[in-house]
Parts: structure tokens; sequence; C-alpha cells
């Protein structure tokens, strides 16, 4: 299954059965923190990450990393930005969110700050998911250290190509090389969880349909 069709799969499943499926087909969690939330609409977003690592400096640096991440990734992507650490200050404002909209990129996740939340709503709605909101520049603060390379957030290893999957109840990041089997598993789950819940519903009875399905 190529990424399109995989991308199109996930669009239909809950954020919360992807979450399932990656815990028991990857063997490992793959929900980032609960702080890393939607900051600008609650659309859903799915695509492949294009990952940037960033580090503390005390040059006045522009993060070039990610600005050529904006123009050169591929149409769909998810620019996931981690920090080391470091997230008070905004990895993220409207000059990169118009580079997004013009390439025609999914989202923004970042283990650290947003800022110009009034310009994005109002220009842009593009989807930015933050672990804050600042008005704070990395200039001097934070520069970029690399791209396309292994990544952490939280306890989530992020890798360039894993499906990224967020809505308002979170973010989850599934392994590429366990997508396929997640998206089958995370469509298994929805289709017993509408079972269930009709079960429930039908009898007047949360336990009737936890003995019957064993799933909470």
């Amino acid at each position: 299954m190529d990424t399109k069709e995989l991308v199109a799969g996930f669009r239909q499943v809950a954020t919360a059965s992807v979450a399932d499926a990656v815990d028991k087909i990857a063997g490992r969690g793959g929900f980032l923190p609960s702080s890393i939330k939607p900051r600008i609409n609650d659309r859903k977003i799915v695509g492949p990450a294009v990952t940037i690592l960033e580090g503390p400096t005390d040059e006045f640096l522009p993060p070039q990393h990610a600005l050529d991440a904006i123009d050169e990734a591929e149409e769909g992507s998810i620019i996931v930005i981690s920090t080391n650490g470091t997230t008070d200050v905004a990895l993220w404002g409207g000059l990169m969110t118009a580079g997004a909209v013009a390439n025609k990129h999914e989202a923004a996740v970042l283990d650290g700050g947003v800022r110009d939340l009034v310009e994005i709503k109002r220009d842009y709605d593009f989807p930015v998911y933050s672990r804050e909101v600042s008005p704070g520049t990395t200039l001097g603060r934070i520069k970029t250290l690399s791209a396309n390379t292994e990544i952490s957030m939280g306890n989530v290893i992020v890798r360039p190509g894993d499906i990224v999957v967020g809505d308002v109840d979170g973010v989850v990041v599934v392994p590429r090389d366990h997508a396929e089997a997640v998206l089958e598993m995370a469509q298994e789950i929805d289709e017993r969880e509408a079972e269930q819940a009709k079960l429930i519903i039908a009898s007047g009875s949360l336990r009737d349909g936890l003995a019957k399905y064993g799933r909470i």
C-alpha cells in the first residue's frame, strides 16, 4: 500500500483506534504528549512526517533546515519539529505557514511553540499542533541541526515517512513499516466499537457490551 492509500485510509478511522493499534502492533506507544494540541482549528490531519531537529544556541541564525524542508518536501507532508527539550519559544509562525500553504503541506507538529495565531487563523486556517504558544523568537536561542533524521517527542520516536495522525484527541505517530497492519487493526477496532455501542444502547447495559466484546 502506497503512502496516498495509507493517508486516505487513516483519515477514515478514529485517532484513538490508531493509538490502540500502534500499542499492539508496534509494541510501544505512538501517541505524543497531550500538551501537543491543535492551536488553529479542529481539522483532522494525516500525512507522512518530515522531521526537523533543533537545539540550543546563542547564535542569531534562521531555522534553515525547516525553511528548506517547507520548500522541498512532498505535497501533503507534515512538518514535525523537535527541540531537544526547549519548548518555550515559537518554532513556527505566519511566514512559515505561508510557505507550507504555498507548497500544499498538511500540517505542522511542534515540540515547542507557535506564534502569529491570529494571522494563521485569519489568512490560512492551516493546522498547527504545538506544545506552547509563545511570541518569542528562536533567534539567539534555538537553531536547526538536521532534517529527515530520527527525532523524539516525549517518549515517541518519529522517523521520516512515519504516518502522523492527529485531531482534537491528540497526535499519534504510526511507524511506516507497521502502517498497513496498524490501519487494518484500527479499522477492525472502529467496526467492533460501532457494534458494541449499538448493543449497549439496545440492551440498556454497558456490562452486556463489555461482556460480549471485551473492550472499553
